[in-house]
């Protein structure tokens, strides 16, 4: 399986914020649409995600106060991204060892969407139980083995 299988399922839409908007701005928008990261856009281009990680610790910094701090000051501005091409079984070890829960799908220069570490669990766990449902149907209907022996005439 593949991320852009991820991607098609999940649909298009992708919420964003610019590297100059406030984090309390930021911080509202993931609120109200229920998102834990933010891609950050300027020019067009993808130069950074703000995930609630970066609202939390910049909220434990300076005792629950966002104040009028940009989203540029807290962002990650070096996330770890993949392809639409790249295949799940990379992606997967790659989030767990980076503690990465949002992960840019780029295509060259151009952001395609954004998945989450639950859009993967979700995907492996789909395809598990598809993959169950198929051997599950298979074995019900096994055919009948053939031995070729034949019984012995018994008086």
């Amino acid at each position: 399986m593949k991320v852009s299988d991820i991607l098609r399922v999940k649909g298009g839409t992708l919420y964003t914020c610019h590297p100059d908007d406030t984090l309390i701005q930021s911080a509202e928008t993931m609120a109200q649409f229920d998102i834990g990261s933010l891609a950050v856009m300027e020019h067009g281009e993808l130069v950074g995600m703000l995930t609630f990680r970066e609202v939390i610790h910049t909220l434990a910094k300076n005792s629950g106060v966002l104040g009028t701090r940009a989203v540029r000051a807290v962002m990650d501005d070096h996330p770890m991204s993949c392809t639409p091409e790249t295949e799940l079984d990379e992606v997967r070890p790659l989030m767990l060892e980076k503690h990465t829960r949002y992960m840019p799908v780029m295509d060259a220069k151009m952001l395609m969407g954004v998945i989450s570490f639950y859009d993967v669990a979700k995907a492996v766990v789909d395809s598990q139980n598809f993959e169950n449902k198929m051997l599950k149907a298979y074995i019900r209907d096994w055919p009948e083995e053939e031995t070729g022996k034949t019984e012995p005439n018994l008086p």
